[in-house]
């Protein structure tokens, strides 16, 4: 079965950077656009970032200029590395995978102090 685990989240404080990291199992990894997701309380899950096969990447107005989407074919990982952090960026992580179908990872919970 095809697996998602994200890990890198926690507690830091507004300036500060965090490094997500997403390691698939189980599917051709170097064949899958990989995303990160993120949620926050009360709201609906919303797109951070994209990066294709080809390497092709998208961000969210929000977090362009702060974060940066990147993939290790050799190592089966997306990261997402997460600069100038803000209380707003504070959300539980999804990594997806997707080609045919969709996977999605348990989630990282994210949170920015003030």
């Amino acid at each position: 079965q095809v697996q998602l685990v994200e890990s890198g989240g926690g507690l830091v404080q507004a300036g500060g950077s965090l490094r997500l990291s997403c390691v698939a199992s189980g599917t051709i990894f170097r064949l899958n656009t990989m995303s990160w997701y993120r949620q926050a309380p009360g709201k609906q899950r919303e797109l951070v970032a994209s990066i294709t096969s080809d390497g092709s990447t998208n961000y969210a107005d929000s977090v362009k200029g702060r974060f940066t989407i990147s993939r290790d074919n050799a190592k089966n990982t997306v990261y997402l590395q997460m600069n100038s952090l803000k209380p707003e960026d504070t959300a539980v992580y999804y990594c997806k995978a997707s080609r045919a179908l969709v996977y999605w990872g348990q989630g990282t919970q994210v949170t920015v102090s003030s």
